[in-house]
């Protein structure tokens, strides 16, 4: 992450979660810190506040945007364990994920305002 933003490029994160926080989230609270300081700029949604209508893309698995031109897909099973990835260059879908990354960020709460 440290050579990525020493690259002088950008990397946001926005965490929708639920409340109360299940353990994993609170640990992934916990370490946070440690995103930040290799320079990734990360804020909290919680899913509650979502603003209404919305719909995520990729049937709500985490997503990655490359540049505004790549989207990278995360596939789970429903114990959390990875199952592979794929990538979506259809210029629509992107587009799609862009306009929600730029809702969702500005509705977002900073990593050192939010509090569990």
């Amino acid at each position: 992450m440290k050579r990525v933003t020493g690259e002088g490029k950008t990397v946001r994160r926005v965490r929708v979660v639920s409340e109360p926080h299940s353990q994993y989230v609170e640990w992934e609270h916990s370490l946070t810190h440690l995103n930040i300081e290799a320079g990734e700029d990360i804020r909290w949604l919680p899913r509650h506040q979502l603003p209404e209508g919305i719909t995520f893309p990729a049937q709500g698995n985490d997503w990655w945007l490359y540049d505004d031109q790549l989207l990278a897909v995360g596939h789970f099973d429903c114990d959390g364990r990875v199952l592979g990835s794929e990538v979506i260059e259809d210029p629509a879908t992107v587009a799609e994920c862009v306009r929600l990354r730029d809702l969702l960020w500005a509705v977002a709460i900073p990593h050192s305002e939010y509090k569990p």
